[in-house]
């Protein structure tokens, strides 16, 4: 009996002995104590890098991010496809356009642009110049011409931007545009297709691409391929930009 209430004694005692240290672990510090992971969805979207030339990529390459599918009605499918954005063919129009704040003038976008199906403009790009908006038509009408859409009412069929070109299927076609206050100048590759004072012009847009604005790209019954779309502001000035794009 009295081992009994002699072991029972030890063991209140040994209890005793151990319940401080269970109650300071218990106890830790905050700063001890892990946080719960931030949910990705109320991590702030990432800005676009800008590199040491200024340029700001527009496509990050995996997602439409940024992007919406333009609603003309009838329009294809757009999706992500190795890098590249593809705009299916529709009954009409297809197309992206993006609400990003943008410059409006004094500006250089670039991008590489390819016709995967169809035989018409695989490159719609409608892009602000000022307090309007502009479009240039690559491929149009029948799969030849290029230029702007509108300069005082007149399209690209039928202005002084007209050129017309051959364009192969899934060629690649790196393409390049500047606006400054009082010009538009434009290249296919390394051939200048627009060399043009805007002074006095009334710049427009055709009404089927208005779904486009402020920036977006269009194709016309034509499967088109985007990849490496940047764009970047430019210096203020009186000087029309050089032929070539100085950081080749």
């Amino acid at each position: 009996m009295i081992r009994r209430f002699h072991a029972c004694l030890c063991a209140v005692a040994f209890a005793l002995t151990l319940s401080p240290v269970h109650a300071s672990d218990d106890k830790k510090p905050a700063a001890d104590t892990p946080k719960a992971p931030t949910k990705v969805e109320d991590a702030p979207p990432k800005a676009a890098a800008v590199d040491k030339d200024g340029w700001k990529s527009l496509f990050n390459g995996k997602d439409l991010e940024g992007w919406k599918v333009t609603n003309f009605g009838g329009e294809g499918d757009v999706y992500i496809e190795a890098g590249a954005v593809v705009i299916s063919q529709g009954s009409d129009l297809s197309g992206i356009h993006t609400e990003q704040e943008l410059p409006k003038s004094n500006y250089e976008v670039q991008f590489e642009a390819q016709r995967a199906a169809g035989s018409d403009f695989f490159a719609g790009l409608t892009f602000p110049v000022k307090d309007s908006h502009c479009s240039l038509i690559v491929g149009g009408w029948g799969g030849g011409v290029c230029g702007l859409s509108s300069l005082s009412g007149m399209d690209a069929s039928e202005n002084e931007t007209t050129s017309y070109q051959d364009f192969e299927k899934g060629q690649w076609y790196k393409i390049r545009l500047v606006v400054t206050d009082d010009h538009i100048s434009a290249w296919i590759d390394d051939e200048q297709i627009v060399d043009v004072d805007t002074t006095g012009q009334r710049i427009g847009t055709r009404f089927e691409v208005d779904r486009s604005k402020p920036f977006g790209f269009a194709t016309w019954q034509t499967t088109a391929k985007l990849r490496n779309v940047k764009l970047r502001p430019l210096p203020k000035t009186d000087e029309k930009p050089a032929a070539k794009d100085a950081t080749k």
